[in-house]
This record gives structure tokens, sequence and C-alpha cells, in this order.
């Protein structure tokens, strides 16, 4: 594998990631239209159940998200993502000893949670929404900066470039950049290549092949590609047959050095993790 050329511990608010090795972050969409769960987990007692089945599964981090993503997806308020939100981070942090990530990129929901107890922003727009670099850099929370062109509702009318990864790079570290102009240290940025956004199946496919391009910025990986399109288009498969091909790509990912696997099969996962890390670790 990899070796991680960073330091390994990284404080999340009242907890810490250790990221000498590959963690597992279960997907927990509170949302009534995400393109695989929408509306299964949107009462706080349905979503703090399925939190406790990851965590028992072997999830070290819950990804809670309040505003689909998915290709054309509606905006929301900050006060009806707020709301979705909040009572979940609130329960989960009272409940569950486990990393909360809050997937969002709206600045009242990075305040709030983070005061809730969120350990991770984790936002697909890396910090561009007006006020979200700010209200971030006030939590003193670790971030996931996503490459994205566009918004959701129009990230797939025909992306283009010149130069794949190149230009995600580029797109990346300008986003640390301005991370560090406002108080966000290096040492605090996890980076995600983006899977599935402004990116069409061949955009995926060469990207996820030639990631290890981007360690070259010495910071931990995120890998999300649960479900995704680029699963289906590459094997003629729906939402509900994707898993066999995720989990291709979950240990593909973690063989190239991704220190979080952000997924829906979370036991499936920790199986395919355990496996690669027992094998490493023998004589």
């Amino acid at each position: 594998m990899t070796s991680v050329l960073y330091p390994t511990r990284l404080p999340c608010g009242s907890r810490v990631l250790d990221l000498a090795h590959t963690h597992v972050m279960g997907i927990l969409n509170i949302t009534p239209d995400s393109f695989s769960d929408g509306g299964r987990f949107s009462q706080r007692d349905a979503a703090l159940r399925h939190a406790e089945a990851m965590v028992a599964a072997g999830a070290t981090l819950i990804d809670v998200g309040g505003e689909s993503t998915r290709p054309g997806a509606r905006v929301v308020t900050p006060l009806e993502e707020l709301e979705r939100v909040a009572p979940v981070v609130e329960a989960l942090n009272r409940e569950l000893d486990v990393v909360i990530s809050v997937d969002t990129s709206t600045p009242a929901v990075i305040r709030e949670t983070a005061r809730l107890g969120a350990g991770l922003i984790n936002d697909v727009r890396s910090l561009r929404r007006e006020g979200a670099l700010e209200a971030a850099a006030a939590t003193g929370l670790p971030v996931c900066l996503m490459h994205m062109l566009g918004e959701p509702g129009d990230m797939q009318d025909n992306p283009h470039y010149d130069d794949l990864v190149g230009e995600v790079g580029a797109f990346l570290l300008q986003r640390m950049e301005q991370c560090e102009s406002v108080g966000i240290p290096r040492e605090r940025i996890i980076l995600d290549p983006g899977f599935g956004f402004a990116k069409n199946l061949q955009h995926n496919l060469s990207l996820f092949k030639h990631m290890e391009a981007l360690h070259v910025f010495g910071r931990p990986l995120l890998v999300g590609v649960s479900r995704k399109s680029m699963v289906g288009l590459a094997l003629g498969r729906p939402v509900s047959e994707r898993l066999s091909g995720g989990l291709a790509l979950a240990a593909m990912a973690m063989l190239k050095g991704a220190r979080i696997l952000r997924v829906h099969d979370v036991a499936e996962t920790v199986d395919v993790v355990r496996m690669i890390a027992a094998v490493e670790s023998a004589e």
C-alpha cells in the first residue's frame, strides 16, 4: 500500500482519528431524495438506529447529510437543512462513540453542528458558498475538500478536461490555499477526488486509476464511490446490484492509499479493509 506522508493523528472535536490505517465512513442520508436511500432515515430515531448498526459493523465515522447532491437534486434552504441535520448530530454525539462528519456546504449548518458535537466538515463544494470558509475556520474542525465543477444541478452537463488529474489536483491545491488564508491549516484538511461529480465514466475510471498522483499534496484521501453510476455504467448494474463492484473499488482505493472509504454497505467494506490489513501485516 501507499505509505503515509503526513502526521496520522487527526483531532476531530472531542474524538481523534488515527489515519495510520484505513477507516470506513458510514453514509447517513436524512434526505427524501438521495439517489440510493432517500427517505429511509429521515426521522431521527430511524437515523440513530441505522447509525448504531453501522458503528456495530465497524464504521468509525458517520457522515450525516441533509441535502442531496445527486445530479439534478433540488437546493434546500439553510433552515430546512439545519432542521434535518441538527437533531441527528446531537443524538449521535450523545449516544455513540464515533466521529460525526457533516456533509454540508451551509455556513449555519457548519457552525451549529460543530456546537452539537460534529467532528468533521465534509463539503462537496469545498467551502465555496459565501461564508462557508469563515464558518469552518471558526469551528476549529478538520475539513474534507472535494473536487467538483459547477453545482449538483448542472455538474454533469458535458464535463470536459484537458488534463484530468492535473486539473483536479490544481483545484484541490487552490482550495487548500484558500483554507490556509482564513486559518484552516493544511494539517486539518482531507481531500476527496470527487468521483461522480462533474465527471463522466471515463473521467471517473481514469481518475481512480491515477489517484496516487494526489498524494503529492501530503494529505489523506477520502474516496466515495459506493453504489455510484460509475459502477453501474461499467458493469451494467442498477443501484441495488452494485455491491460487488463497489467492494472491488474499495479494495483498490485502500491499496492506492485512501484513508477513509465513504460507503453505504459498512459491514462488507469493513471485511475488505480487515482482510487487506491482515495480509499486509503478515510476515
